[in-house]
């Protein structure tokens, strides 16, 4: 950061970052004239960050540790780029003080606070320190250097269990669990301080006492070289599963002005306590009528898109300017809040398997942009691959309105016509959230998704028959025109070139078969003067309508007009009509019925990732439950359990080996 009086020459900025940050902080730069230099991984090398920025540059494998956590390499390609400046974005090295102290003796300007600043609050326990010296309000908890299991263990023991292990480096629930009681104290710290140091390279923890209701509080707030600070006003990011937000929105709702005020007072007094320059967060932890200091994140966060909808400001234009040494472009008192904006974070995640991650192929994106009051930030596309390497974001959805209730109904009908395939997503759960009554009238707290958890993830309900007949006439119609297309030059008139069951004195018809899970649902097709009568278990229905390039479909069914879209990848028929994306299998009746893949015994990884540990060896007994491996996808710690009671009979994978999602890990058979 540029010392006081002191004004930089920005042209070129290079963002060391990839996906929604790194595109998000390209449209400012080239709003302010800027020229953009990126950076990627070899897995990155068609991202659209990648292609939005002025240049570009490979900075190493698909691994983070290799590429976007390469320092030498990062500054590398500054030098080559004769970058004037460095924008972190958020994540990998936005809070890493080695790397800003890097960027100062490089010659360039690191768009981020001081040195010192991050130094003070990239440790929880010695932020924690400094806040109870600025008299900011702490949660009860231990934040000291002993990081032995015995002393650990004695702080949760007078804290008074539960307890929540926090790492003390970094953030995102990474490195965090909650402890309920002293027995499973020692394998939750193992299992946060091995998480800790993958994701920061730190192991360090902190234990505290956990709240059980508590609303999670944050606070913007923006520091200039001149001694001037001011907030932004406050988020609510309360909706959260495995501490990670999912549901972001500013104001936070049903908060007393009074305590509004107090913690943008308390989000000031802990930047003046660091001295603080650039955007930071300030995040609060509440419960009842009293909130406490939890942390305070040194950059820019995800969810700022919310401040930025109610103060009309960029964020990252005001990070630039305060780099270049300029004073803060408003006063507290010249800052106001209009209307409410509301931001979800779309992930790919399988809502049927506990919303694990997902890595592979997005076939197809569609995301609601150009509608009023809604925004999108995504950096993937269309048959852009979700990478194991990174986090499965998609895109965030954010919508403005003059109220809460107008902002609510806005991103509920933006999610409706959100359309993802290729992958499972937490799409669903977003639009539950959304519909619940409790959030609908703000009673919100970090508990909200597991306390509601049968409401919010239910199962998948059966495809409704209006949606088969509409994947039935899409694959019909599909078919007649690969006919056409395939039929004998010079001879439009040759039956070959009609798919529907051309057949001599006899009724023309085709068979479909469909599978919904373990449903199969028949489908014969009449071929009627260009429409179908469509013989299916419901009755019959009759169909007609056109197939369009892009898959959508108009149809007719019994004198109904239904509108949707039907794409088809090899088997996987997804038809996404009324907001809802419905999948089918749509089966060869030619091919062969596979047999079964659920062997007895066999221990398949639960998604793609990395096996961090194997807990057994061959021959070992295990108890029903015992963790026989962890499986590290997203940054994220998976366990996997036994099933059963057995003994190990095989082992085909190796601690450090990349495996694939239902790569078979070990054969577990009965024992004797």
């Amino acid at each position: 950061m540029t010392r006081p009086g002191r004004r930089a020459a920005i042209g070129t900025v290079l963002i060391a970052n990839r996906g929604e940050i790194a595109c998000r902080v390209i449209r400012t730069l080239r709003r302010l004239g800027l020229r953009s230099i990126a950076v990627f991984s070899e897995a990155d090398r068609h991202a659209l960050h990648v292609e939005m920025a002025d240049e570009a540059h490979c900075i190493g494998p698909a691994p983070a540790r290799d590429s976007y956590l390469n320092q030498a390499a990062i500054l590398a390609a500054a030098a080559a780029s004769r970058a004037d400046a460095i924008h972190p974005g958020y994540g990998f090295l936005s809070e890493n003080a080695d790397f800003a102290e890097a960027c100062a003796k490089a010659g360039l300007v690191f768009i981020g606070p001081p040195v010192a600043a991050i130094r003070a609050m990239g440790s929880k326990s010695e932020a924690k320190a400094l806040m109870e010296k600025a008299g900011v309000p702490l949660v009860p908890g231990y934040h000291g250097a002993d990081q032995s299991l015995k002393v650990l263990q004695q702080a949760a023991e007078k804290i008074g269990y539960p307890v929540l292990i926090k790492a003390s480096a970094g953030g995102g629930g990474k490195g965090m669990k909650v402890v309920e009681n002293a027995k499973g104290f020692a394998a939750a710290l193992e299992s946060a301080q091995r998480e800790a140091k993958s994701a920061f390279g730190d192991d360090r923890v902190l234990v505290e006492k956990y709240l059980t209701k508590p609303r999670h509080i944050e606070a913007q707030i923006f520091g200039d070289g001149h001694g001037n600070i001011v907030h932004l006003f406050e988020r609510d990011c309360s909706i959260q599963r495995r501490h990670q937000k999912v549901v972001e929105e500013a104001p936070a709702p049903d908060l007393p002005p009074e305590r509004r005020a107090a913690i943008g007072q308390a989000a000031i007094e802990a930047g003046r306590a660091v001295g603080y320059v650039g955007a930071g967060t300030v995040e609060f932890i509440a419960e009842g009528g009293r909130f406490y200091f939890m942390e305070m994140n040194t950059r820019l966060q995800v969810e700022h898109p919310v401040t930025e909808a109610i103060t009309g400001l960029d964020l990252v234009e005001w990070q630039i300017r305060v780099a270049r040494g300029e004073k803060l472009p408003k006063r507290q008192a010249e800052i106001a809040a209009h209307g409410h904006a509301i931001e979800v974070r779309l992930y790919a995640e399988d809502p049927t398997r506990g919303l694990l991650p997902q890595a592979g192929t997005l076939n197809h994106l569609s995301l609601p942009e150009g509608i009023a009051g809604i925004r999108v930030d995504s950096g993937i596309r269309g048959g852009d691959t979700v990478s194991v390497h990174y986090d499965p974001m998609i895109a965030k959805i954010i919508a403005a309105g003059a109220d809460r209730t107008e902002a609510i109904t806005r991103l509920r009908s933006a999610l409706a016509e959100t359309e993802i395939g290729g992958l499972p997503t937490n799409l669903p759960l977003l639009q539950a959230i959304l519909d619940h009554p409790e959030f609908r009238a703000g009673a919100v707290d970090t508990g909200f998704i597991e306390r509601h958890a049968g409401q919010l993830m239910q199962p998948i309900p059966d495809v409704p028959i209006r949606a088969v007949a509409l994947a039935a006439l899409a694959v019909l119609r599909a078919g007649e025109a690969e006919a056409a297309a395939s039929s004998p030059a010079g001879d439009p008139y040759s039956p070959w070139a009609r798919l529907p069951g051309w057949r001599v004195n006899r009724d023309a018809y085709s068979d479909l078969l469909f599978e919904d899970g373990e449903r199969a649902i028949p489908v014969r097709a009449h071929y009627r003067d260009g429409a179908y009568l469509l013989d299916l278990p419901e009755g019959s229905f009759a169909a007609e309508g056109a197939l369009g390039p892009d898959g959508t479909v108009t149809a007719r069914l019994d004198g109904v007009v239904y509108k949707g879209r039907v794409l088809r990848s090899g088997d996987q028929v997804t038809v996404f009509m009324d907001g809802v994306a419905y999948r089918l299998l749509a089966v060869d009746r030619r091919r062969p019925a596979p047999g079964s893949t659920a062997a007895i015994g066999r221990i398949v990884a639960p998604m793609p990732g990395t096996l961090t540990r194997l807990s057994v060896a061959s021959g070992d007994a295990v108890e029903k439950g015992a963790v026989l491996a962890v499986v590290e996808a997203m940054k994220m710690e998976h366990a996997v359990l036994a099933p059963r009671h057995g003994r190990v009979r095989d082992i085909f994978f190796s601690a450090g080996d990349l495996v694939p999602e239902g790569a078979e890990l070990l054969v577990l058979e009965a024992a004797e």
